[in-house]
Parts: structure tokens; C-alpha cells; sequence
């Protein structure tokens, strides 16, 4: 089967032919239909994020139908639609119990192999280390991965909700819980900022305040309901916030990544307000922030995978899509093919494009 593959990071990942094992106990075989193209996978190669689980077949946000379940699986069966979690959730460890399936204790995340130490991709009997593999033809995740979604819906769009409609709407609704008729600013406008915007619009924001430096951005934005804009290249962002608001947002969310905007967000919540932070930072990233400011009952908190319980939020996220109330289609700015992989994170990293989706043969 093709995939796509990191060998070294800061180059272009490779399309090869690789080998792919059939699913061990408690694991599914997947035919690939959508994997979204995120700057979380950008990360593992220009070095934001370490990697040393090299060669590594990429993606973490796809799609597809279940075509091989391993022994012990009777959640999923072959034919199933189902959209990845970034996290596998045993259902069961303290975490998963208190309805935060996003931290489950039982799966390593990020490791680079299965649950059992091993991986299910290899090349000429060299091991390939894989995490759920979404930018390959063929994949192999363990079933509690895999969320069952309704066969209704263009499964290829679907891919979307398993990390950045996720993280962004997750994070107003499920972690900050945005109230009704609050102010909001958020800081950085691509794939997961944009369904940031959405979640403030499902929570019924006043006001929803985009800051960015690229215009194309800004107006995806403007499509997604934001009402106010500031190009950050042109205006100081924290003395404009203060200007709209009149003393600062209710939250703000910061969905770049660096400790620079961070506390911009930070600064420009007002005293009682809340930052969170969305974005993942560097490896071994400190953020400074001034204590009297926190003193005033700011707060900043972060969230992973928008505190998602998957098998709880993409049932109802799918749900909001078909009714109308969630936007997809305008996050898809190109499809492209597998093989156009490297060509997609250049759209990306120029700023002219919001989610790209490659498709599978």
C-alpha cells in the first residue's frame, strides 16, 4: 500500500510502497477515504514537535470503513463508517470514568507503536512506527480509536471532526464553556481556529474577535461568524481587543502555539476572564506571565483535543453539520491525493488554505 512517510525531519515526507500486517486482538483494519491535512503534522517536520520514531508514516485526522476486525472486537464490524480519535479511550481507567476520555490513562500517547510495543507497518523487514496512519491507503488502530459515525454523510468530509472541528469547537464548548452572550477573541485563524470561531457561534458569543496576519484568513473567519478583525501585521491586537471591548474579552484562545501569543491572549482577557490555550507549543516551551494580572482572578488553562469524549461529541457534531449549524464544507479549501501530500502543507503554510482533505484510490 502507498503512504506517506517522515524519514528525516525538515524534508519533504516520501510516498512509498509499504508493507501492512493484519489487526492483533482488540485492533481494526481500515480502508482510508479522507485524511485531513493539520499543522500538528507539520509539527513532527520542521522540528516544533520532537519525533525520534523514525521513519514514521504521518496523519492522525481521517476517515474511512472498516474492512478486518482483530479478536475480541464487537463494537465495529466490516462495512463500518468510522471517523479516528486522536485518543484511544479504554472506557475504563479514572480519567475515562470522570467523562475525560481525552487523558485516558490506559494508552500511551504519541509513542509511535501499539499497545503492545510493536507497530503493524514495515518495509523489507524495517520497522515503520505509525500513530493512527491516516495518510496511508490501509491502517491498523485499535478499535476504541475508531468512533462509528452514520453512513449518511460523505465520509470524506468526516475526517474533519476527528481533530479540528474537535479541538476548536471543543475547546469553547467543552473545556472553557463559553457563556451565553460573552466576548471572544481568538488568536490564530487556520484549520482549528476556524471551528474555534464555530464553537463561540454554537455557544452564542456577542462578540467573536479574530486576530491573524494573513486577510484570506480573516474573511474564512468572516464565513464562520466571526464579527470583528484585526490584521495583526497592521494593528497592536491587545490595544484594539481593549478598544472593541471596552477592558478586555471574557475569553480568548490562542490557537498558534507559541508563548509570545500566548500571553498575548493572556493579556487581553478582562480581570475575571479566561485564555486558553489551544495551540501546541514548542518542545520545552516556558510561558511567562505577569502575577498581578493572574491575581485578578484571570485565569489560563490549557486543553488537549478540545477535552473531547469522542464517542459522545462526533455523533453530535455530525449531527449539527447535517442540520446546518455546522460548517464543513466551507473549511475544505482543496482535495488532493495522497501523493500531493508536501504540496498541501505549502498551502498551508502560506496561508491559502484552511483544511486541505487527501483522498485514496
Amino acid at each position: 500500500m502507498k503512504a506517506a512517510v517522515l524519514h528525516k525531519q525538515h524534508m519533504p515526507l516520501l510516498i512509498e510502497e509499504i508493507d501492512i500486517s493484519n489487526p492483533k486482538p482488540g485492533e481494526i483494519r481500515v480502508k482510508m477515504v479522507g485524511g485531513g491535512v493539520c499543522h500538528s503534522d507539520y509539527h513532527r517536520i520542521d522540528g516544533h514537535s520532537d519525533i525520534k520514531t523514525l521513519p514514521f508514516v504521518m496523519g492522525h485526522e481521517g476517515s474511512g470503513i472498516v474492512t478486518e476486525i482483530g479478536e475480541g472486537v464487537s463494537a465495529l464490524s466490516p462495512g463500518d463508517h468510522v471517523v479516528f480519535s486522536l485518543t484511544a479511550q479504554c472506557g475504563h481507567c479514572r480519567n475515562c470514568s470522570l467523562g475525560r476520555a481525552n487523558l485516558c490513562d490506559t494508552y500511551v500517547r504519541g509513542s509511535g507503536v501499539m499497545h503492545d510495543g510493536t507497530t503493524r507497518m514495515s518495509k523489507d523487514g524495517i520497522t515503520y512506527y505509525h500513530g493512527l496512519a491516516t495518510f496511508s491507503e490501509e491502517t491498523i488502530v485499535l478499535a476504541s480509536s475508531a468512533v462509528k459515525v452514520r453512513d449518511d454523510v460523505p465520509l470524506e468530509k468526516l475526517c474533519l471532526i476527528g481533530c479540528g472541528v474537535m479541538t476548536g469547537v471543543g475547546a469553547v464548548i467543552n473545556r472553557a464553556k463559553v457563556k451565553t452572550g460573552s466576548t471572544v477573541a481568538v488568536f490564530g485563524c487556520g484549520g482549528v481556529g476556524l471551528n474555534v470561531v464555530q464553537g463561540a457561534v454554537l455557544a452564542s458569543a456577542a462578540k467573536i474577535i479574530v486576530v491573524d496576519k494573513v486577510d484570506l484568513k480573516l474573511e474564512m473567519a468572516r464565513q464562520m461568524g466571526a464579527t470583528h478583525f484585526i490584521n495583526a501585521t497592521t494593528e497592536d491586537p491587545i490595544k484594539r481587543i481593549m478598544n472593541i471591548t471596552k477592558g478586555g474579552v471574557d475569553y480568548s484562545f490562542e490557537v498558534i502555539g507559541f508563548p509570545h501569543t500566548i500571553r498575548q491572549a493572556f493579556d487581553s482577557v478582562r480581570p475575571g476572564g479566561t485564555a486558553v490555550m489551544v495551540g501546541v507549543p514548542p518542545e520545552r516551551a516556558d510561558i511567562s506571565i505577569p502575577g498581578r494580572s493572574l491575581f485578578l482572578d484571570r485565569t489560563l488553562m490549557g486543553t488537549f483535543y478540545g477535552a473531547g469524549r469522542p464517542r459522545v461529541d462526533f455523533p453530535w457534531l455530525i449531527d449539527l453539520y447535517v442540520d446546518g449549524r455546522l460548517k464543513l464544507d466551507e473549511l475544505i479549501t482543496k482535495y488532493r491525493p495522497l501523493e500531493e501530500v508536501n504540496e498541501a502543507f505549502n498551502d498551508m503554510n502560506d496561508g491559502i488554505s484552511a483544511r486541505t482533505i487527501l483522498t485514496f484510490n
